[in-house]
């Protein structure tokens, strides 16, 4: 047993300020292409709708609109056999990931999307490889199975652009990259209804895993997508400087209008009284008259009851999640995800420009006209605390 040196998270740490030359965040530029340690290319501003209840295409629909990626969620999965060339148009396949795990019905079913969308698409040969891309998902990545089913994988479908995960630490990204992986995702336990952590005591901090697996990963021309703990748009920054090349978002698009589950409505007091009944009593002023002036006194009072929405937002380990897409939780297995009432956020484009307009302007802080300048331009501060709470 060892103890390595303290790793930092997105708590830990603050993005130092550096002299700019942007005239305006209007000019800094989000999009990004990769090429791929495989050959194809990937275009886009380099966030993902984590493939759980926000994984779906009406959230795909409206993030591609701003050329973010979604990860469908693999209980969608027997939704892609319904789209068509109509659909095509609207969902823009190129934004998307077909998300699998280990099991052969769900490889099956990607087997089958794979040709009817040959059969659907206007696309032919190069294009249509790069028409969609594949996300192999297991919650702990770290066995030798796994990397053997990445080779797989790879060696079946040789042309798509090829997500696994999720792993945390240098030596594993690299074997899942030589497996077959174009991105490995980064993570091991951080999200928000994510109990991993708490169950097994198992994990590492973001952004640390982030600096550490980019560099092994950008070594073999490969890219990694930091996967969870980002509460707020300053960690999707944090995440950029740390250099992840994607990130992956849950709880930030949770709640939205695009996310499945329906609105909850419930009724809560909110702390205050409103004045039920008065009775007059006389004025006491010794200018009124007697007799004739009186003042309205509040003797009952009754809290003030708000009408507050929200949408139910579940770890995919959850019991609710295994009960309701998988059959159940295994009887040898425990959960590892909660189950949370988020607030209802109305539509993901409120989200969106939050997370697009916090980015530009932390890119304006350091002096990056590009989001991929940020892991050069940015530097980081060890902290105590984030800022003050009054």
């Amino acid at each position: 047993m060892h103890i390595e040196d303290q790793k930092l998270d997105f708590t830990d740490v603050l993005i130092k300020p550096k002299r700019s030359t942007l005239a305006s965040r209007r000019n800094v530029v989000l999009e990004r292409t990769f090429k791929t340690r495989h050959g194809r290319e990937i275009t886009g501003v380099p966030i993902i709708a984590a493939n759980m209840s926000t994984g779906n295409f009406r959230m795909a629909t409206a993030l591609a609109k701003h050329n973010m990626f979604t990860a469908i969620a693999k209980h969608h999965n027997e939704d892609w056999l319904n789209i068509s060339k109509e659909d095509l148009k609207n969902i823009y396949l190129k934004y998307c990931f077909y998300t699998i795990g280990m099991c052969s019905d769900e490889e099956q079913k990607l087997h089958e999307f794979n040709n009817h969308l040959s059969r659907i698409s206007p696309l032919k040969g190069p294009q249509l490889e790069d028409s969609l891309m594949i996300c192999v998902d297991i919650a702990n990545g770290y066995s030798q199975k796994f990397a053997d089913y990445i080779r797989t994988i790879r060696s079946r479908y040789e042309n798509r652009i090829i997500m696994v995960g999720n792993v945390c630490t240098p030596e594993m990204t690299q074997e899942l990259i030589l497996a077959g992986a174009d991105i490995v995702k980064i993570g091991i336990g951080p999200g928000s209804v994510c109990t991993t952590r708490k169950m097994t005591g198992v994990g590492y901090p973001q952004i640390s895993a982030a600096i550490e697996n980019a560099d092994v990963a950008h070594g073999l021309n490969a890219l990694v997508c930091l996967d969870g703990g980002m509460r707020v748009p300053g960690d999707i920054a944090k995440a950029f400087c740390a250099n992840a090349d994607f990130v992956m978002l849950g709880g930030m698009f949770a709640g939205t209008d695009e996310c499945d589950g329906d609105i909850i409505t419930q009724y809560e007091h909110d702390g205050t009284y409103k004045v039920s009944k008065f009775t007059k009593e006389p004025f006491n002023d010794e200018k009124s008259i007697p007799g004739n002036s009186f003042v309205a006194v509040p003797t009952e009072f009754e809290p003030n009851i708000v009408e507050k929405k929200y949408k139910k937002w579940y770890g995919m380990s959850s019991d609710l999640s295994q009960a309701e897409h998988f059959g159940g939780i295994k009887d040898y297995r425990a959960s590892e995800g909660l189950i949370e009432e988020v607030p209802y956020k109305g539509k993901v484009e409120i989200q969106v420009r939050n997370i697009l307009g916090g980015l530009r302007s932390a890119c304006t802080y350091i002096g990056a006209a590009e989001l991929k300048n940020m892991g050069k331009c940015g530097s980081f501060i060890r902290v105590s605390r984030q800022h003050d709470r009054f």
